[in-house]
């Protein structure tokens, strides 16, 4: 019996398949000021090794759950881990199925949080925000000076 694909662009991937998800303090900025927010998104097997390590991070948490228990379908289901004003991030079913590829490949990765289970030990830390709206804007002013004779044959 095949297992039914949970979304539509990704058919490799399951119901059944795992992640992880993690609770992020991030920011907005509107008219200078800065308004926080929490989101939820996967974390890719590489990020979760690194954070594990106690590099400082905005996750607050980290649970470890099937897709199917947060993906049905055309809906999002948000986990009882996570608080009621938490939202779901951009490109949610998307990157979910990046994440789960991940843990595909690295499956030792899988390890760290059993699924089913949460991590809140984590280097939580806001000293450096994380802004999602963020507008990078490039002046002529950041242009490098280069020496006069960088471009001539000597």
């Amino acid at each position: 019996m095949a297992t039914a694909t949970l979304l539509p662009n990704a058919p490799d991937i399951s119901g059944d398949d795992y992640c992880i998800f993690g609770l992020a303090t991030c920011y907005l900025k509107e008219d200078g000021e800065f308004f926080e927010v929490q989101v939820i998104e996967p974390i890719p097997s590489a990020a979760l090794e690194a954070i594990l390590k106690g590099i400082p991070t905005s996750y607050q948490l980290a649970c470890a759950k099937s897709v199917g228990e947060v993906i049905e379908g055309e809906t999002l289901r948000k986990p009882s881990e996570f608080p009621d004003e938490a939202q779901f991030c951009d490109n949610f079913a998307e990157r979910v199925a990046a994440t789960v590829r991940t843990y595909k490949t690295r499956t030792e990765a899988k390890s760290h949080i059993p699924l089913g289970t949460l991590r809140d030990d984590l280097n939580y830390s806001l000293e450096r925000k994380r802004v999602l709206n963020a507008v990078n804007v490039v002046r002529t002013e950041d242009n490098v000076k280069q020496h006069s004779h960088t471009h001539q044959v000597l």
